[in-house]
């Protein structure tokens, strides 16, 4: 039974869907744009929205003088995505950039059916 599990399902055991989605999203937040599949997209760009919205929160904490918040929020990120790096792009960069939008900061775009076998490819990027 599938009962209160989120999202769609990628691959066989939970670890390798955990690792797909991690990798897109660092992907997606790095390069702010990917192309891929449309299931794989959709799920990408759910975890992605969650990292900058905890940068959003981060840059707010650090704004009001909440260090200790903003630490906490920005190992949350590191903890989610496995890299340090990124999560200082989030933070430091993505957080403020997004700091007046109140979510929907990814935007998903169909490019039509891959060649090879017909998968619907979409291209995932940041909006603004």
């Amino acid at each position: 039974m599938r009962h209160r599990k989120a999202g769609a399902k990628l691959a066989d055991s939970p670890g390798h869907k955990k690792a797909l989605s991690r990798n897109l999203a660092i992907a997606l937040l790095t390069e702010e744009r990917i192309r891929t599949t449309q299931l794989r997209g959709k799920e990408s760009a759910r975890v992605a929205e969650r990292m900058i919205t905890l940068g959003r929160k981060a840059q707010r904490a650090l704004r009001e003088g909440d260090e200790a918040r903003g630490l906490h929020l920005r190992r949350q990120i590191v903890s989610a995505l496995g890299d340090a790096r990124v999560a200082a792009k989030v933070v430091d960069e993505l957080g403020p950039r997004f700091a007046d939008r109140p979510g929907g900061y990814t935007r998903i775009l169909k490019l039509g059916p891959r060649h090879g076998d017909a998968a619907s490819m979409v291209q995932v990027e940041l909006v603004e």
